[in-house]
């Protein structure tokens, strides 16, 4: 009996022994784990995580809640016979079956929840919160050991390991535990940090060639260094900066993305950030740096506008140059011409040119393949092409040339004039105000820039075409066509997809010009185009009215001589003798002269910008009836966008033997 009472106070010892201070490490670690339910324990507890007081737990050093490490996630299952270990996949939870001694408390988005009977398990979350030096937040997850039965020891060991390493945690970490509040829990600041590591994939994959933005920052970097005083007095130094420069350079190359750059890349990108770590210690005065980037700045910006500036220049000189190929057909066509007799030298079927019942078209160009290609795209399309009547004017230079192109080069049935501008001798200095300007003195001072006082920054006025008359016929179409009553104006940079003969079946519901409206752009409205500030101008006009486009226009001739338009046009001239209300070039007096007399037509009629705009969308381009290639980057020239190109070739035949003769290919 005395016995049997001993073994059991040895049993109850042992017992307290050893699950004592394991109920006091739970419940300690429970406090540390979650700050907000301190307020369930004695006053001991401070509000930096720890315990009961230090003293007592002198072998258990506890961790803060910033600095605790997440488990992979291993469940610890206590009871009076031992330690036994099981694996869960998200959480480590202690049960305890210490005979309703211990109570429970979970963390869940930050909130209490009830203490639960004894006997429960009870869950913990560890997590650890680390700030890179990017301000990255990093979730570090940690294994626990084994813990062997009767381990315990081994289990304490492993948590002062973990304690050991947290406490040595960089001052970023700090910074981030003042930045999130006691108060949230450890789950959501876990899930916070995931959502942020997604963001970052998410934008870096949103931003490619990361590596090529970073090796060129590190050149500007390295230029920057060049420059500054403390840097250039250490002559060894400078040496090695600049071979490091020009490696770099030599490994950047043309490489536009990330898979261009050499596998030796890598290794010449850390020798210059080496270089340049040594550099940032020899250099301490930061505002030397700022004012060298800010000068560095200032040059790329000048660089920039200046080379702009070329651009503009160097563009406007392409447009305006006439290629080799386009000079030597002229002349060997003249030839050609003038060694036909008189006889051969007549176009047939003339009885048709006042004929009102015909399809008309004017073109007034001094280009004769453009010209060629306006004949032969509009004919080949036409459902009727003996119905079709061209009249082309030129000047007296390319006379000649032009006829003998169509002769030799007829264009099936249609019927084609060709005249000079000497033929038309009421069109003089005296009745034409434009012809009056174009010849005087202030004019040419203006275009060849000898007036340097008040020279133009816009160069696009400088071009030819604005000197010269054949641009401004198209407000004299009634007195050189007075047979007629409609007639179609064509440009001669454009071409032609589908029959055209619809346009004279338009009810223009006594408008005058038939146009394609242009508003789907700001630069596209009247105030591009004439000066406003101008009482004049603003007096009588919409600045937001819609512009639209000459290229293809039909004119209804007899409503034009009805409403006197020609005169219109004349007395806008005058009041502009000094280009104050507008420009050079024939669409600003074109808006003014048909302001509300212009009647919009389907835009599917007329696509413009295939001279200017590589953007053009295929799809309109496929259901125009006549594109345009208006802008500088005409289809004949080395400038135009070869993606349209072939839009305007199919139509010449590079078998001629004059093409052939001079160098002309598609």
């Amino acid at each position: 009996m005395v016995r049997t009472r001993r073994r059991s106070v040895l049993l109850l010892l042992l017992a307290l022994t050893v699950l004592s201070p394991l109920a006091l490490y739970t419940s300690r670690l429970s406090a540390a784990l979650n700050p907000v339910q301190t307020r369930d324990f004695p006053g001991e507890i401070t509000n930096q995580g720890r315990g009961v007081k230090a003293d007592k737990l002198n072998a258990l050093p506890l961790e803060t809640v910033s600095s605790l490490k997440e488990p992979v996630g291993v469940v610890f299952s206590e009871g009076l016979g031992g330690l036994a270990k099981e694996s869960t996949g998200s959480s480590v939870v202690f049960s305890e079956e210490l005979g309703g001694l211990a109570k429970e408390s979970t963390r869940s988005e930050g909130q209490e929840l009830p203490s639960r009977k004894a006997g429960e398990h009870k869950s913990r979350v560890l997590s650890e919160v680390t700030a890179a030096a990017d301000g990255t937040e990093v979730i570090e997850q940690v294994t626990r050991r084994e813990a062997q039965d009767g381990g315990l020891a081994s289990a304490v060991s492993d948590e002062q390991e973990k304690t050991t390493g947290s406490q040595q945690q960089s001052s970023s970490e700090e910074s981030l535990q003042e930045t999130v509040p006691k108060q949230t829990s450890a789950k959501v600041v876990m899930d916070n940090s995931q959502a942020a590591k997604t963001d970052g994939k998410a934008k870096s994959s949103v931003l490619p060639d990361t590596r090529i933005r970073n090796i060129k920052d590190q050149l500007i970097k390295a230029k920057v260094y060049l420059g500054l005083g403390s840097i250039r007095a250490n002559s060894q130094y400078l040496k090695d900066l600049r071979q490091r420069i020009r490696e770099v350079q030599k490994v950047l190359g043309d490489a536009s993305k990330d898979t261009d750059l050499p596998k030796n890349a890598n290794e010449k990108v850390k020798a210059l950030e080496q270089m340049l770590i040594k550099g940032k210690q020899m250099q301490d005065d930061c505002s030397i740096v700022v004012k060298k980037l800010r000068a560095m700045l200032h040059s790329a910006e000048e660089q920039l506008h200046a080379h702009k500036k070329q651009t503009v220049f160097l563009t406007q000189l392409a447009a305006k140059a006439l290629p080799k190929g386009l000079h030597c057909l002229p002349l060997r066509l003249a030839n050609e011409y003038f060694s036909l007799d008189p006889g051969q030298q007549q176009f047939p079927n003339q009885h048709k040119l006042s004929n009102p019942k015909l399809y008309h078209y004017a073109l007034f160009s001094d280009n004769i393949l453009a010209t060629a290609v306006v004949v032969n795209s509009t004919v080949l399309n036409a459902k009727h092409p003996s119905d079709h009547v061209f009249h082309i004017i030129t000047d007296r230079l390319n006379y000649a040339p032009m006829r003998m192109w169509f002769l030799s080069n007829p264009p099936g049935k249609a019927t084609i004039e060709v005249q000079h501008i000497g033929e038309f001798t009421w069109l003089n200095d005296s009745y034409s105000p434009v012809l009056k300007q174009l010849g005087s003195q202030s004019m040419i001072d203006y275009y060849f820039g000898t007036n340097h006082a008040n020279p133009d920054s816009n160069l696009k006025y400088r071009n030819p075409k604005y000197l010269s008359i054949l641009n401004h016929l198209r407000f004299y179409l009634p007195e050189i066509y007075p047979k007629l009553d409609k007639i179609v104006f064509l440009d001669d940079d454009i071409v032609v997809k589908k029959d055209l003969t619809g346009l004279w079946s338009i009810n223009m519901k006594e408008k005058v010009n038939g146009a394609v409206e242009t508003c789907g752009e700001s630069f596209h409205r009247f105030d591009r185009y004439l000066n406003f500030s101008n009482p004049v101008i603003a007096k009588n006009f919409d600045p937001h009215a819609c512009g639209w486009a000459f290229g293809m226009n039909v004119f209804d001739l007899a409503e034009w001589k009805k409403q006197n338009i020609t005169q219109i046009y004349h007395s806008w001239q005058k009041l502009n003798q000094d280009r104050s209300l507008w420009k050079l070039g024939t669409l600003p007096p074109g808006l003014i002269t048909f302001w509300n007399k212009t009647f919009p037509l389907s835009r599917s009629w007329h696509v413009l910008g295939l001279g200017y705009n590589p953007h053009v969308n295929s799809r309109d381009i496929e259901r125009a009836a006549v594109i345009h290639y208006n802008g500088n980057m005409k289809p004949w020239l080395e400038i135009g966008l070869p993606k349209f190109r072939s839009y305007w070739s199919k139509y010449l035949n590079y078998d001629q033997h004059l093409l052939r003769e001079c160098n002309i290919n598609p």
